[in-house]
């Protein structure tokens, strides 16, 4: 058994928490990737990697930036 895995958490203080694979609303961060595709990627055509990193950026910005905002912490 291989346990490179195992011995780098330990390291780094790292505990896995493992979700069921039909369970993402278990996953926090789950919630927020939904959004952002929702937000930056759906419906979209970006002529390039840069094009969509850019709207990907520019959502994470506006996020941070509305970080306290009650509206968005209830969704």
């Amino acid at each position: 058994m291989d346990t490179r895995l195992g011995d780098w958490a330990a390291v780094n203080n790292v505990e896995f928490a493992y979700t069921p694979t039909n369970s993402s609303w278990l996953n926090r961060i789950e919630a927020q990737f939904t959004v952002l595709r929702y937000s930056a990627l759906d419906g979209t055509d970006h002529a390039g990697h840069q094009e969509q990193g850019s709207k990907i950026r520019r959502y994470i910005i506006w996020r941070n930036n509305h970080a306290t905002d009650e509206r968005l912490a209830r969704s």
